[in-house]
């Protein structure tokens, strides 16, 4: 998940990446330092952020438990725990879905999961390429074994080797104030593509991708036996994913499909609390936002014009009571509606 606030926008980003060049360059000039200098880059580059306390464990189903945040955004006190991690138990073995945004967080996940299961974890699952689902892999790995598999997205696993990978662990350090500190990158190691069927003992874990949602990567994970699915941050609860690298359109044909193609019972989000009526909710508000934009264009309105459509819009007003972050960031949400709006009327 992208955090709505603070995001960076694109010029930030192009700035983080300047400044991950200007880093390479200094490691490579550090290796001529004198021994002690040396010795004292080394000290620091192990410095670790403190560890997570443990948080709530919900039990969703027979197979499906699910360590739970209340927070949606990185903060210092919060320490980067702002998105739910999954656990499926198989015959097999434990798939974790989403890791966190860092090792400590990870090392918190793993503890949650010893408390009602001894069994290994066999398999990763990062639902996207943003660093709050993907930057505790390392604790997993150092756990159970540098060939334990990660699956994601090929489009994920593209994003995450390349620079946004570190941009990510960064990011995700400045906004804690150092708080995930020593985590490093483990990319994703397997594809994970529509339809493909992941069999892990006696469950079997389906995978869903319809194309660009909250990201063009997403990909959501239908646990047959249990009648769930791990949406990601193609919807959450009571809040709004991150559409700077999505699409309105895109994100409710994904909600569409993923209802009309499985038999779920139960949406599990990246962040916010399991819901079995989470995609109409999310659908009712993502309508709410983009139609009255599409509307405005038609009409040959600007931007304006298009944010007293949506602030009007009773689907929209119904929400927004109770959607975090909605006033700092619902300006930002109706920009990307109109600006899509405008795109596809052309």
């Amino acid at each position: 998940m992208l955090p709505a606030s603070p995001s960076p926008d694109a010029s930030s980003r192009r700035h983080l990446l300047k400044q991950w060049g200007r880093f390479g360059l200094a490691a490579t000039a550090a290796l001529s330092l004198p021994p002690v200098l040396q010795a004292a880059q080394s000290a620091a580059d192990f410095i670790r952020g403190p560890a997570v306390p443990d948080y709530p464990l919900k039990r969703l189903s027979p197979r499906v438990s699910m360590v739970w945040t209340p927070d949606g955004f990185p903060t210092p006190e919060n320490r980067g725990m702002m998105a739910n991690i999954s656990f499926i138990e198989t015959s097999a073995g434990v798939v974790v879905v989403d890791t966190g945004a860092s090792v400590q967080i990870g090392e918190m996940a793993i503890r949650r999961l010893r408390s009602f299961s001894s069994k290994p974890v066999v398999a990763l699952i990062n639902t996207h390429f943003h660093g709050d689902h993907f930057l505790g892999n390392q604790a997993f790995v150092d756990a159970f074994g540098k060939a334990l598999p990660i699956y994601a997205h090929p489009f994920s696993r593209e994003y995450i080797s390349g620079a946004a990978g570190n941009m990510w662990r960064s990011m995700m350090e400045r906004w804690t104030n150092g708080a995930t500190a020593g985590t490093e990158l483990v990319v994703p190691t397997h594809n994970a593509v529509h339809g493909q069927e992941l069999q892990f003992g006696d469950t079997v874990l389906r995978v869903h991708h319809y194309g660009v949602a909250h990201t063009p990567g997403d990909i959501c994970v239908e646990v047959v036996q249990d009648k769930v699915v791990m949406v990601g941050d193609v919807a959450m609860n009571r809040r709004i994913a991150n559409m700077d690298e999505g699409s309105y359109l895109g994100s409710l044909k994904t909600m569409a499909e993923l209802t009309r193609n499985t038999q779920a019972k139960l949406w599990v989000p990246g962040h916010g609390d399991a819901s079995a009526t989470l995609l109409a909710e999310q659908s009712e508000l993502f309508e709410g936002i983009y139609r009255p934009c599409e509307q405005a264009v038609k009409a040959g309105q600007d931007e304006a014009a298009a944010k007293a459509r949506v602030l009007a819009d009773p689907r929209v007003m119904k929400h927004a009571k109770h959607t975090q972050g909605w006033d700092s960031n619902i300006g930002k949400y109706i920009s990307l509606a109109y600006l899509e709006a405008e795109k596809e009327a052309f």
